[in-house]
């Protein structure tokens, strides 16, 4: 009778220990609004370092950047071709899968023309230009989630965190 109750006992304690490591489904994720495109300046800019074959010079606006509540880094990048020309979109980055999305786009006279029905779509895939992806690896994802704003503004400016 003894040896049924330890035995009872120890499969008790065995299918606890079995269900507190049983994962816990995560919830899906779900993108915030994202807020209107913001003003920029084209004059303050943190540069994003290009591999040497891309001839457009690009930075972002960090009083633009912001890391929304859902994951996502939303920022303003802008664009200045060799004759001087501007074009500006805003963007947002999404760390966890590597996507990137496109909300809005702005041309030389800086008004935002939104896209209509923007979409996620891999950093790496083949884009015209792979400034989301330059970003991405120089400080805006911090593994496969976004960085603090402050670090990301940092690790832009002087290539590292601040560790304030």
């Amino acid at each position: 009778m003894a040896t049924r109750r330890i035995f009872a006992m120890g499969m008790a304690l065995a299918a606890a220990a079995a269900c507190a490591q049983t994962p816990v489904d995560a919830p899906e994720w779900v993108e915030g609004a994202a807020p209107p495109p913001p003003a920029y300046s084209a004059d303050k800019l943190i540069p994003i370092e290009m591999p040497p074959y891309v001839t457009l010079k690009i930075g972002i606006d960090p009083n633009t950047l912001v890391v929304g509540a859902d994951g996502v880094v939303r920022y303003v990048v802008v664009m200045r071709n060799a004759s001087g020309s501007v074009n500006a979109a805003y963007e947002g980055i999404q760390c966890a899968n590597g996507e990137v999305k496109t909300y809005a786009r702005a041309g030389t006279s800086g008004k935002w023309v939104p896209v209509e029905q923007p979409q996620w779509r891999g950093m790496t895939d083949n884009l015209p230009s792979r400034h989301a992806y330059a970003l991405s690896k120089q400080g805006v994802c911090d593994g496969g989630a976004a960085a603090k704003r402050a670090d990301i503004i940092d690790t832009l400016k002087w290539g590292q965190k601040s560790y304030k």
